[in-house]
């Protein structure tokens, strides 16, 4: 783009934001589609346009912990070794951040960096679109791509000195974004062109990951050569298949959810840790029906088994959400521990599993006390649609808390950390019919940030937006 045609462009992007502010119309085409998503993204986060700094989240003496502890730790020498030279050469900044926008490491020219310390462009502040609206990092994390923001494309006016090209560095092995790379400039100093060197760098860095993988993966392999017993599958840490499924039953991939695996067909099965990684023994011999476990939500707890639906006490779906959870089984005192706190007695368990067992036989194993049946529980199929990322999924499996009712330490703990997540991934990821669903539960039917989310962003006319103002001013 020429300076000429930047002049122009900056003169709607003026106009533009002034409509952002006001509810104007904006001149056609301005921004660009990619730099318009982000600013209603950012819009909504309640990213005010006049705020002055990004928000500091590590103290600099805490930082090398928070380094070493990173994926991209052991690449980082290599990247900064990449990105320096340039950077400083052309009166630029480097910079490498976390998944979240966290800036892990920062390095370039001395002046630049003086000058980026003002906005908290530095080391330990957060750069997330969410904490300081439409800007390189934060925007190539929420895209998951490379992208160059021209300087007044940035939401906040303090940036509009600023440009800078980014793009994210995505894991071979989980297909989850580590972090990005970012180089910044004032608007003079940064041609759209160094996008293609973020781009690269952030390549390079996927390769020497996918490399790192591949070795821990054959180093994974010799070991489980080495056994005796082949009768088994090699799965890694994340979930990956590498060795003992040459007809490909598995898939590449198997969700792992605590102690077991979810393999196709919906059966769970148990694995075994195996040095760095998982072996799982997927027997075709005729499995036990699975118990159907529904606690979530404000109706009855009802357990299904083998096309029988069984009633259930309180008391007793407690103590089946607990083995449930606990799939390598509980004692009498630790079942205790978890349903009373330290006031039980071991002796009321054992009399609650007598009455349990007599309605599911030996579904309810002892000694320890567990379930020998694959168990389809709605909330343990809800933690697994939280790691998959799907909002429109959690959104639908979420009716409400796990067994509201419940006065359990241990399922009040699984019920508030359940709620956090649905809630956290929901605002993070969700769209509005993702944040009405979520709006009907009797967690959202109150939440004004859901509700505030809801008025805003759908349309004045819609009856959800109708609802969710009055939701809000109603004491």
């Amino acid at each position: 783009m020429s300076y000429a045609s930047l002049d122009a462009y900056s003169r709607k992007l003026r106009v533009a934001h002034e409509a952002a502010r006001t509810g104007a119309t904006a001149p056609e085409g301005t921004p660009r589609r990619l730099i318009s998503a982000s600013w209603r993204r950012s819009l909504a986060a309640g990213i005010d346009p006049d705020g002055t700094a990004a928000p500091l989240v590590y103290d600099v003496s805490h930082l090398d912990e928070v380094r070493e502890s990173h994926p991209l730790h052991p690449l980082l020498p290599m990247l900064a070794g990449t990105l320096t030279t340039m950077a400083d050469a052309s009166a630029n900044i480097a910079i490498i951040t976390d998944r979240d926008g966290d800036i892990l490491w920062r390095d370039g020219n001395r002046a630049v960096m003086r000058r980026a310390d003002l906005v908290g462009l530095a080391d330990g502040h957060k750069w997330a679109e969410t904490s300081v609206g439409t800007n390189g990092i934060g925007t190539a994390l929420a895209d998951r791509k490379p992208v160059h923001v021209y300087s007044e494309e940035h939401l906040m006016k303090v940036l509009h000195i600023w440009s800078c090209s980014a793009a994210p560095i995505v894991d071979p092995d989980t297909d989850e974004v580590l972090g990005c790379i970012d180089i910044s400039g004032t608007a003079p100093s940064l041609h759209p062109a160094t996008v293609a060197l973020v781009s690269a760098a952030a390549k390079l860095a996927e390769s020497q990951l996918a490399l790192r993988m591949h070795e821990g993966d054959e180093r994974l392999r010799r070991r489980f050569d080495s056994l005796r017993d082949h009768d088994s599958v090699l799965i890694t840490a994340t979930g990956r298949v590498i060795a003992g499924d040459p007809a490909g039953l598995l898939g590449p991939r198997v969700p792992i959810a605590g102690d077991r695996i979810l393999i196709p067909g919906g059966r769970a099965v148990l694995v075994e840790p195996f040095h760095d990684g998982y072996l799982v023994r997927v027997s075709t011999d005729r499995t036990p029906p699975a118990l159907q476990l529904t606690f979530l939500g404000e109706g009855q707890p009802t357990a299904r088994l083998s096309g029988r639906e069984i009633p259930l006490s309180l008391r007793h779906a407690e103590i089946l959400a607990l083995l449930a959870l606990h799939p390598r089984g509980l004692t009498a005192e630790q079942l205790c521990f978890y349903l009373y706190g330290d006031a039980g007695n071991p002796v009321t368990i054992r009399a609650e599993i007598h009455r349990l067992r007599a309605q599911l036989g030996e579904t309810v194993g002892a000694k320890p006390y567990r379930l020998t049946s694959p168990v389809e529980a709605d909330f343990i199929e809800l933690r697994s649609l939280l790691s998959a990322g799907d909002p429109a999924a959690v959104a639908r499996a979420y009716p409400g808390p796990l067994l509201p009712r419940s006065e359990s330490p241990e399922l009040r703990r699984a019920r508030d950390e359940l709620e956090v997540q649905v809630r956290a991934n929901l605002l993070r990821n969700g769209s509005p019919d993702d944040l009405w669903i979520y709006a009907q539960t009797a967690s959202g039917r109150d939440d004004l940030q859901i509700l505030e989310r809801l008025s805003t962003t759908l349309p004045t006319t819609d009856p959800r937006a109708i609802t969710a103002r009055i939701r809000l001013r109603t004491p």
